[in-house]
């Protein structure tokens, strides 16, 4: 995870942060039932309100 953060930044300097997600479980959304990992690059503005993680950016998945 932390090297291919690094190929990241290093590639993409518009790159201002990132989400790191795991679903475990069947409840929290996990669909294959391995060690998945997500790493999700984000920039400044790329949503408008940003509080709430990866689920401010999706519609309607915010209010939980």
């Amino acid at each position: 995870l932390r090297i291919r953060h690094k190929h990241l930044l290093e590639t993409d300097p518009s790159i201002d942060g990132f989400n790191v997600g795991v679903n475990t479980g069947k409840a929290a959304g996990q669909t294959v039932f391995h060690c998945h990992i997500h790493l999700i690059p984000r920039r400044l503005g790329d949503t408008h309100h940003p509080k709430g993680g990866v689920r401010g950016v999706i519609p309607n998945k915010m209010s939980y």
